[in-house]
């Protein structure tokens, strides 16, 4: 079987994600959604603030 192909977008999601559960008492559906909306954030940022 060979390796699942997983972007760089969805690592990342995953990495926030997994970080927000760890850190809090933030249920899967929740961590996911807040997941997404911080890497969506940090997509939009100018580069000048990043």
């Amino acid at each position: 079987m060979s390796p699942q192909y997983v972007s760089r977008y969805e690592a990342r999601v995953d990495l926030v994600r997994t970080t927000l559960q760890e850190l809090s008492d933030l249920d899967a559906k929740t961590a996911q959604d807040v997941a997404v909306r911080v890497v969506h954030v940090l997509d939009h940022l100018p580069e000048s603030i990043r």
